[in-house]
């Protein structure tokens, strides 16, 4: 028997009873609230306010979070702050562990010459991403070129940080206001330790900040706007597309394509706008991207870069006497068709689930199951990619203790990359086996999190989202959907509850 989603309620005081505390639905934070006089009382003197806002005073749950990722923001800024004039001598960005693309690029991407990214230098990376260096870093280099005084590659990192900083705050505010009933989910982001450590490593909270408005646009029921958020994010790194597939999924689960298919097509059309002026103009440049991703070789501390570490344990590495993740690492083609097939069947068993599960699963936890698979597969798994997850995971499973465990994983990985690198340049500081431990741990606690998303999908009742809302807070047209005609035909189920007319006026 099918399992209803349940009409879908806004009214004030059902909101207000619906709030959640974690000092009482959370084991991990209750546990932890033990320390200062355990979990909030049921006749605890509280405010619920109106629509799932949390009061108390100025100090409400959301300025608290807000508060919070700003503090975290800041001591990243700190940590970062050995490495902020661009003199890395005596591996300096390494042991302070400061190290940031970001600064390093103003250099080797020819920013500091005042070239234009793609016309004077081909860049590795999509587009928009090229664009924004170049909108920072050529009135950086012509506002330091007759002034000597003006250090550019520090003007350069910390324009970048403050915008990226922006867009790490807003994409907290998103989260807030898709969870108003649950702002303290909002705060596993807010003081995520990756974060701390992360943050400015590269420009990928400029894809995550368009993401996640794109995630918000669509919540909000406008497919239009949500397409051309998530075209933008796609245009400065690849995986926004990622959404495109759950959103399909649930599409064939509840019969409604039309807004999907309006997302579906701006987000191209998008991609395309913004790729055509640099492909027509700077072939050769704009080609630099894909051409790097073809041929470059295993990354460290990927999936396949310990399996490499083991093959050699056994095996000595020369023709004949290789195992399989030495003889992919030679024969780049083949490893790339694996690594795409791996994600195309990963992609598959996502998809089934998404149709088949007991229940039409939430938006989130699909989307953070196709990027999970992605890193769990690919041949590059950058120190920094774990930001991809972190809102992903905070929207489909809000629970600390597993994703404290896979924060210090990342941490862990973190100290060992540097490690590794000060070995990569002559200054070994631990054996080898000491980075790929650290890099199957984060592997290990990765494939836990989709675990346990996929167990929450397969036992609805057990996601602590739906406790608080009736649905999908994030599903746009979806939340409060019935399944299509088509699989409850499949299924023999009896006819469905009437919709709500607010529900049916989306459709």
């Amino acid at each position: 028997m099918t399992v209803q989603s349940e009409p879908r309620t806004d009214e004030p005081d059902d909101g207000a009873e619906k709030i959640d505390h974690p000092s009482r639905s959370d084991g991990f934070v209750k546990g932890l609230s033990q320390a200062i006089g355990g979990p909030l009382g049921e006749h605890a003197v509280r405010q619920d306010a109106p629509g799932g806002r949390w009061s108390g005073g100025f100090w409400t749950a959301s300025r608290i979070v807000l508060a919070l990722v700003c503090l975290t923001l800041a001591l990243h800024w700190v940590q970062k702050s050995p490495c902020q004039d661009g003199a890395w001598q005596n591996n300096v960005q390494y042991t302070r562990f400061c190290y940031t693309d970001v600064l390093a690029l103003y250099y080797a991407e020819g920013l500091n010459e005042g070239k234009v990214p793609y016309r004077d230098h081909p860049v590795e990376y999509p587009v928009v991403t090229g664009y924004f260096m170049g909108i920072l870093g050529l009135p950086v280099h012509e506002l330091g070129s007759d002034r000597p005084e003006i250090n550019q590659a520090m003007w350069f990192y910390n324009l970048n940080a403050l915008v990226l900083c922006v867009l790490a705050v807003a994409t907290v505010a998103v989260i807030l206001s898709l969870r108003r009933r649950r702002p303290w989910d909002a705060a596993l982001f807010a003081l995520s330790p990756a974060l701390l450590v992360t943050a400015t490593v590269n420009w990928d909270f400029l894809v995550i900040g368009f993401a996640a408005f794109g995630l918000y646009a669509w919540a909000k029921q406008r497919p239009l706007a949500a397409g051309i958020l998530l075209g933008i994010a796609a245009a400065a790194k690849m995986w926004p597309l990622f959404v495109l597939g759950p959103l399909l999924v649930l599409a064939l689960r509840t019969g409604r394509f039309r807004q999907v298919l309006v997302t579906a097509g701006s987000t191209l059309v998008t991609i395309v706008l913004l790729n055509l002026p640099v492909a027509l103009s700077y072939r050769e440049s704009w080609n630099r991207f894909f051409e790097l991703n073809t041929e470059r070789p295993i990354d460290w501390g990927t999936l396949w870069y310990i399996g490499r570490y083991l093959d050699g344990k056994w095996n000595s590495g020369s023709p004949g006497d290789q195992g399989p993740f030495q003889w992919l690492s030679d024969n780049i083609p083949t490893l790339n068709n694996v690594s795409y097939a791996l994600f195309f069947l990963a992609c598959l068993g996502i998809g089934a689930l998404g149709l088949l599960a007991p229940r039409r699963p939430r938006l989130a936890a699909l989307t953070f199951l196709v990027v999970a698979a992605f890193l769990i597969t690919s041949k590059v798994w950058s120190q920094q990619f774990n930001l991809w997850l972190l809102p992903l995971i905070v929207l489909a499973r809000p629970k600390w203790g597993a994703f404290l465990a896979w924060q210090l994983a990342e941490v862990g990985y973190f100290v060992a990359f540097y490690g590794e690198l000060l070995g990569a340049g002559g200054k070994q500081v631990f054996p080898e086996g000491v980075f790929v431990l650290a890099a199957s741990l984060r592997l290990v606690t990765v494939v836990v999190l989709c675990v346990l998303v996929i167990r929450e999908i397969l036992k609805p009742e057990d996601d602590r989202v739906r406790r608080t809302y009736d649905d999908d807070p994030d599903g746009g047209v979806f939340d409060g959907a019935p399944d299509a005609e088509w699989l409850r035909r499949r299924r023999g189920d009896p006819a469905p509850l009437p919709v709500p007319a607010s529900v049916a006026g989306t459709q």
